[in-house]
């Protein structure tokens, strides 16, 4: 049985995860910055932050915006961990988790809100609409949107249950938005669905706010082909079923 071999990632994971471990960085210590890092270990910015998210999503290290990243435990959480994976169940598994939250996410959104909550989530959506065929950095306004969106429930734990799941998060933002650049006009028509989310969360329009999640959710997974099973294809309501 041949053995799968790791991706430039997971090798980077491991080594920055074992200098953890061996006291190279410890607890309590902030990380060196990502373009730091990315020297040290010889590999783009790109992939550092997805190193970054897959150790914090082990519970090693910490981040918050602005005050960098601090190395929290030294071993791995034994605790709830989403699987990383890029094979269609695991994609379609992490789409029908973030169909429950972000969609209530977004109905919060839309009552809780600050003017400042709809300064920064308009000012990502600006961003996304300028780097809508930029692949990279699609990806990471694109996350930045959603993760935003959470923020403005003013609920800490959306917020951080989102940021916990984030490396699975980009890793189906980065499918669908590859999949949408491979056909002409989609890009446009996906910014249109973030749009109409943004819309519904300033009119505090909860119900709509919800809908258009849902939506926006449903069709992405729908252009990726996957199949969330017992769910409605179209409001993403759980079907009943029959004997």
């Amino acid at each position: 049985m041949t053995t799968k071999p790791k991706t430039l990632t997971e090798q980077v994971a491991q080594q920055l995860q074992d200098a953890i471990r061996q006291g190279t960085y410890p607890v309590g210590t902030k990380l060196p910055t990502g373009k730091q890092l990315s020297e040290t270990y010889g590999v783009s910015q790109a992939v550092i932050r997805e190193v970054t998210e897959r150790l914090r999503s082990q519970g090693l290290i910490d981040s918050r915006q602005g005050a960098g990243v601090t190395v929290r435990a030294c071993t791995p959480s034994s605790g709830f961990q989403v699987p990383v994976g890029q094979d269609a169940a695991d994609l379609a598994s992490v789409y029908e988790l973030r169909l429950d939250l972000e969609s209530t996410a977004a109905a919060l959104a839309a009552v809780r809100h600050t003017d400042e909550d709809i300064r920064v989530l308009s000012d990502i959506l600006g961003k996304l609409e300028t780097n809508l065929y930029h692949a990279e950095n699609g990806v990471e306004f694109d996350t930045a949107f959603h993760a935003a969106i959470a923020r403005a429930t003013h609920n800490r734990y959306y917020a951080d249950l989102l940021q916990y799941l984030n490396l699975q998060i980009r890793q189906v933002v980065q499918a669908a938005r590859t999949n949408t650049l491979r056909h002409e006009g989609l890009a446009a028509q996906v910014h249109q669905e973030h749009v109409a989310v943004f819309n519904a969360i300033k009119a505090r329009d909860p119900l709509l706010a919800r809908a258009a999640s849902l939506s926006h959710l449903l069709r992405a997974s729908a252009r990726l082909g996957l199949t969330l099973p017992g769910r409605d294809i179209i409001t993403g309501a759980i079907a009943p079923t029959r004997a």
